[in-house]
């Protein structure tokens, strides 16, 4: 993850999103992007999702937390893109 393909994204997703599996979803689809970050409930009653990676894959990860997995139901999604900081090994639910 180096160069300029590489950024750091923060997802505050917001709907029916807690007690859904959207944390552990959340990491399937990071970990098969090859994402690092981690994704957490907040309190609330959001979802912050914090990646880095290939921006490709990060807008790839902003487009699937708009729908989420079956049992969520998702209002909003707000972006706030930064340059990454390489501070992440792996992608974990908090």
């Amino acid at each position: 993850m180096t160069g300029g393909d590489s950024a750091r994204l923060r997802l505050i997703v917001s709907g029916r999103v807690q007690g859904v599996f959207f944390r552990a979803a959340a990491r399937a689809r990071a970990r098969s992007f090859d994402l690092c970050g981690y994704a957490r409930n907040l309190a609330d009653g959001t979802v912050e999702i914090v990646a880095e990676g290939r921006r490709e894959a990060l807008r790839a990860m902003a487009e699937w937390a708009r729908i989420g997995p079956p049992a969520a139901g998702v209002d909003d999604v707000r972006e706030e893109w930064s340059e990454s900081r390489q501070e992440f090994q792996d992608f974990t639910v908090a």
